[in-house]
């Protein structure tokens, strides 16, 4: 984390590229993609002048590839491409591209340097600003991983033209929580969105949503106290996420959302949160998410996996909660029988 990461809301992608290229001297340069952003964001960037010489790596996509058998791959590539502890690799992906390159590039040779070309909503607003890499392992997702930035992060919406609305919905679920952990009139704008890419407002609200985690990642950049604001919404929808990966996944925007209803049932409960601000909350999320079908019987698997949430301190099951919109109460506890009520709200809204 020694770096201080860069972040550029890119107008110009090929002079903000090769701008970021030229600050990072190297002796070879290496572009990470999957077999999706191959295909689809690859010929954007592959014909600048600054990626003539890069050399292309290509992994599965979607999460089921985030795993060491896909970063042992990343680490045969650049040694057989005579990668050294001076070259550079550019993640040109969405979330898990950025979360595995990054740890791809921290590790090997002890550590190379790497530039973010995060290509979906989700990984601008979350995975690729902030420094965390990593992969999931034995299960559990993000388990294995570093805190390193980014030389650079390039955000440009042109990659978000070829985006279903599912993706832009999962990215929207990382900007409501920044809007909640920010401030009223962030989170009254974001409920009135009209989720359209191309328009101005929505970039607008993308840079925004940027510069709150910019904001608390810099000011806390390994998770010691403020930074676990952005863990809003998390500990219940990681749980969301990983008994939904053993069954049928989810996309992770999507237990986020789940997660916020939990967690702010529980705000309102614990930490006295409005509850209209609650309901309204809920209501975008019901209207624009729908929910995971769940039963009583899953509790008891839901909460277990709470349990090795990394936030835990003993046997306390930690949550980020909110006293109201941008009011922050992190390192919060939840008996099983409150996260159960939260989860029979969750089921009945």
């Amino acid at each position: 984390m020694k770096e201080q990461q860069k972040v550029v809301i890119s107008t110009d992608l090929q002079q903000a590229l090769t701008d970021a290229i030229s600050a990072c001297p190297h002796d070879k340069l290496f572009v990470l993609v999957d077999e999706t952003t191959e295909q689809v964001c690859l010929p954007v960037v592959a014909g600048f002048a600054c990626m003539e010489a890069a050399q292309r790596i290509v992994i599965g996509a979607t999460d089921s590839n985030k795993t060491l058998d896909s970063l042992s791959h990343v680490w045969q590539q650049l040694q057989q491409g005579g990668a050294t502890r001076h070259s550079l690799m550019v993640n040109l992906g969405g979330g898990m591209v950025t979360d595995l390159g990054g740890f791809a590039a921290s590790t090997f040779k002890r550590g190379i340097a790497y530039i973010n070309i995060p290509t979906t909503l989700l990984s601008m607003v979350d995975a690729s600003v902030g420094g965390k890499t990593g992969i999931n392992f034995g299960g559990l997702k993000n388990e294995i991983g570093v805190f390193n930035n980014a030389r650079c992060v390039i955000l440009d919406t042109i990659f978000l033209q070829t985006m279903d609305q599912e993706n832009i919905l999962s990215g929207y679920a990382e900007m409501l929580k920044h809007g909640l952990i920010s401030n009223e009139k962030m989170w009254a704008e974001l409920l009135s969105e009209e989720l359209r890419v191309k328009s101005e407002r929505f970039a607008t609200a993308l840079e925004k949503s940027v510069e709150v985690k910019q904001r608390i990642v810099t000011e806390d950049p390994t998770e010691h106290g403020i930074r676990k604001a952005l863990n809003l919404g998390h500990t219940a929808g990681h749980a969301f996420e990983s008994l939904a990966l053993e069954h049928k996944p989810i996309l992770h925007g999507y237990a986020v959302a789940y997660g916020l209803v939990v967690e702010l049932y529980l705000s309102c409960a614990k930490t006295g949160f409005p509850q209209d601000k609650m309901r309204q909350t809920v209501n975008f999320i019901k209207e624009h998410y729908g929910k995971m079908a769940i039963t009583c019987d899953d509790y008891p698997r839901l909460i277990e996996l709470m349990h090795h949430d990394k936030k835990n301190v003993g046997n306390d099951i930690n949550f980020t909660l909110l006293g109201h919109i941008g009011d922050i109460r992190i390192n919060q506890t939840a008996t099983e029988e409150e996260i159960k009520e939260a989860l029979d709200f969750y089921r009945e809204y």
